[in-house]
């Protein structure tokens, strides 16, 4: 069949589990060095050698990383047995099997695969590619033969589909259309890396040196944090470390909002809580989504997430395209009914003041107030009013924050974490990503400021020997 016999290396345990699992979409990694790239090449290697005439497909971000980290050693590793083609970036087998090297930086790039069928795609670093690409790329897996299809994946935490891939094989959350059953998922380490350990002793060493989100990431595999994200301060759940040094559990703290931002929600028409203040925040949106958050400010100051509207489809970034008179007829309906709402007084409202334009016609913020809606224009200025976030979402020394979420606020929740900073306005937001949220969030917190948590020292009171008295009010940075 070939001029050579090909020699495919023994795999690791975990390498193991990848070439062996049968789910419709596999995917494989959570950690630098685990031999991904590899199981890659050596999967779509068997695949063509066993099963003639299939098609496959490799993807990356770049064609120079398919160069460096496939195509290479492939040329090198199939020499005799299949032949590469330069021009169309594919290796044919003698068989009439194919692997096929295709790259999407771009919307552009996507046109190479209109009309493409494979048996079998990998997506390699997929993390590092958008999910409307991957989904475009993915609906490529078709045709008339009897080869069962497949999607494999191999990821990092990180990059800008982090969120989507996370969903689907970390947290298993699916939406309608996707069966559980068709997932899997095999968590890679560096020491599942045999041949790495070997060649590299001192790997585990670089990798223990980085930064600590770095750290997390590559060398555990963690998820819910990453290099680049842009609110690594923001917890869904408590630090395990910091409860225990409290003498408290996971649950516990919680319970207690410490060391937490996601919280059960509470009555708000119970007690002194029916005399708190409800706040709104906007961002306007009609092809990408829109977000509106209703916020209480406690007597402290401190601020919740209450309730949210959030004009989004399914889709991730796709807005339910509706207009404005009827975002404003649904919200002010919404207001009329809940319970919350109803009868309440909202204090004041903060939008993105590019709804005040009316070059076009009546602006959004007139059709709001034809509605009864009124608007105040927000603070615009961008890195002031991320740090104002940051400090809201700091802990203080007790565990407290001065900003809270309820959960059943879902599109806070999913798109706070995957904000990423921008690649040329270093202290910025990525604004090609799924912002909307975070901008009115924005938006609230600069229209009622408070200054920085600065860690300091008790201060030493003469009269007081056992030094009991401590200055809240000033710890929590309240202005």
């Amino acid at each position: 069949m070939s001029k050579k016999q090909l020699v495919l290396l023994p795999p690791n345990e975990k390498q193991k589990q990848f070439l062996a699992d049968h789910h419709k979409h596999v995917a494989f990694g959570g950690a630098r060095g685990g031999g991904k790239s590899w199981a890659v090449r050596d999967k779509a290697k068997r695949l063509c050698l066993r099963f003639p005439g299939i098609k496959i497909l490799i993807v990356r971000r770049t064609f120079p990383e398919l160069v460096n980290n496939h195509i290479n050693q492939l040329r090198e590793e199939l020499h005799g047995i299949a032949r590469y083609n330069k021009t169309e970036k594919v290796f044919t087998f003698p068989n009439g099997s194919t692997i096929k090297f295709g790259y999407c930086n771009n919307d552009r790039d996507l046109d190479q695969y209109q009309g493409a069928e494979y048996d079998v795609i990998f997506l390699d670093e997929a993390t590092q590619l958008q999910e409307e690409w991957i989904k475009k790329i993915t609906a490529c897996v078709r045709g008339v033969n009897s080869f069962p299809k497949r999607i494999y994946y191999t990821c990092n935490p990180g990059g800008a589909s982090h969120g989507y891939i996370k969903r689907l094989f970390i947290d298993r959350q699916f939406q309608a259309g996707e069966d559980p059953e068709d997932y899997s998922f095999i968590q890679a380490h560096v020491t599942d890396n045999k041949a790495l350990m070997e060649s590299q002793p001192d790997y585990i060493k670089q990798l223990e040196a980085l930064p600590p989100k770095l750290r997390e990431a590559w060398l555990y595999g963690r998820w819910d944090i990453f290099e680049g994200q842009f609110f690594e301060d923001f917890r869904v759940t408590p630090d395990v470390q910091l409860c225990s040094k409290a003498g408290i559990t996971p649950e516990e703290a919680v319970e207690q909002h410490r060391w937490t931002h996601v919280i059960a929600p509470f009555d708000l028409n119970v007690g002194e809580k029916r005399g708190w203040n409800i706040m709104r925040s906007y961002d306007f949106g009609y092809n990408k989504p829109f977000s509106l958050g209703y916020w209480a400010v406690d007597y402290d100051g401190v601020l919740y997430r209450i309730l949210e509207i959030y004009g989004c489809t399914q889709t991730p970034n796709e807005g339910v395209k509706w207009s404005p008179d009827e975002q404003f007829r649904r919200i002010s309906e919404f207001e009329r009914e809940h319970p919350w709402l109803r009868g309440r007084n909202i204090v004041d409202s903060v939008a993105d003041p590019s709804i005040w334009d009316s070059s076009r016609g009546e602006s959004v913020a007139e059709t709001a107030a034809r509605y009864g809606i009124y608007f105040t224009p927000g603070d615009n200025n961008r890195i002031p009013g991320w740090m104002q976030v940051h400090y809201r979402l700091q802990f203080d020394d007790n565990g407290f924050a001065r900003m809270y979420v309820f959960d059943t606020c879902k599109a806070f929740i999913r798109t706070m974490p995957l904000m990423m900073y921008s690649e040329t306005r270093p202290e910025d937001l990525d604004t090609k990503l799924e912002d909307h949220c975070p901008d009115e969030v924005r938006y609230m917190c600069m229209s009622r400021p408070v200054a920085p948590i600065i860690p300091q020292e008790p201060r030493p009171i003469l009269s007081d020997p056992l030094n009991q008295f401590t200055d809240q009010q000033l710890r929590r940075g309240f202005m």
